[in-house]
């Protein structure tokens, strides 16, 4: 006689807390296509419960993950840039990233045309399409903001520099 495991016991709150856990699935038209982030260890600050956050800080956190596994696609002579639906503001090399609570993101960096930009985008509106940039020519490795903002997340500390 095989003997049932012990059942795991979840209080209502542990359950509501597990059920705002992120979760990253992707399905993409090549087979074998993994996401970077898929199976990924998330940093400190993303393994905390959605409802301690405003929908700010929540988005601003979530947009770092996909720029850093952005970046570990790009070769060594591009950088990230964020592309705009739906305007005319043309590509951002993206040089920061902010939010503001409750619900605003800031995307700061500068254009094609080499002039410094500012995004203030509200949480409803989120709409960012992450492209390869290329580099400036006079730089001999590429910008990787993704390192630098992910840094704040690994040790759970607010978004201010």
């Amino acid at each position: 006689m095989t003997q049932k495991p012990d059942p795991v016991i979840v209080t209502a709150a542990e359950a509501l807390e597990n059920a705002a856990l992120p979760e990253i699935k992707e399905v993409h038209t090549e087979a074998g296509a993994k996401s970077p982030a898929e199976g990924a260890a998330l940093p400190a600050a993303l393994q905390e419960p959605a409802q301690r956050k405003s929908p700010a800080q929540w988005a601003y956190e979530r947009i770092i993950l996909y720029i850093q596994n952005f970046e570990k696609q790009l070769d060594n002579d591009h950088e990230v840039g964020l592309g705009f639906a739906g305007g005319e503001t043309g590509v951002i090399k993206i040089e920061g990233l902010g939010y503001y609570d409750p619900d605003i993101i800031t995307y700061y960096g500068t254009n094609d045309a080499g002039m410094k930009t500012q995004l203030i985008q509200h949480v409803s509106q989120l709409n960012v399409m992450l492209m390869a940039s290329p580099k400036t020519v006079d730089q001999s490795e590429p910008n990787r903001i993704g390192f630098k903002l992910g840094q704040a997340l690994e040790r759970g500390e607010p978004a201010t520099s």
